[in-house]
């Protein structure tokens, strides 16, 4: 009888702890989401400029994974509408802009590419292209041209890491690229014209 009760006071706190093990890693997994911050919208004579930046990108499977020549790529998604009373919001434009970052381990360099432009931007150390991937400034949101003077309006963006793609369809081997999957919540930022 004491054999049983040691066995299930055992059970027990191995079950506690499990389950109070497990209640705690939302909470961590919320510490290091990844989200958009320092967002601004600003003009120039032509156009509306975003500039924003992405913190929390990289996760450190995300980096391995990267170091060992697997490309990354982030998409920031971009919405303007015009805000209307009495009807719904006018969506004036839509785009993404698609960043991939390749190691070439051979030259020890870091390639960054800006929506498929064959030329990228060379880097030689981590820090420095994962600075350019993330930080998304004097982006296009919409010529002035498409607004109406003294209007109201809003920007959504959003950024997103696209799932790996390797040859031969090796994801399904190396199973773990697919928790680089994220997506960020819509920020929306409000601007005046």
């Amino acid at each position: 009888m004491k054999k049983v009760k040691k066995n299930f006071y055992g059970i027990f706190l191995i079950s506690l702890f499990v389950i109070f093990g497990f209640m705690e890693l939302p909470m961590q997994a919320q510490a290091v989401e990844p989200k958009m911050t320092d967002i601004l919208i600003t003009n120039n004579t032509e156009n509306v400029l975003l500039y924003a930046r992405l913190v929390n990108g990289f996760k450190p499977d995300t980096e391995l994974a990267i170091l060992a020549g697997i490309p990354a790529t982030f998409t920031l998604q971009l919405e303007v509408h015009q805000v209307r009373s009495f009807v719904w919001d006018k969506k004036i434009t839509s785009h993404e802009i698609k960043r991939t970052i390749k190691y070439d381990n051979l030259k020890k360099t870091f390639s960054v590419y800006t929506n498929g432009n064959p030329q990228p931007v060379i880097f030689s150390d981590f820090e420095s292209a994962q600075k350019a991937m993330a930080d998304f400034n004097g982006i296009i949101a919409v010529p002035l041209a498409s607004l109406v003077k003294g209007g109201n309006y809003y920007l959504l963006i959003k950024v997103k890491m696209d799932k790996a793609r390797l040859p031969l369809h090796m994801e399904n081997v190396f199973f773990f690229v697919s928790y680089w999957d994220f997506e960020t919540a819509w920020e929306r930022q409000n601007f005046s014209y």
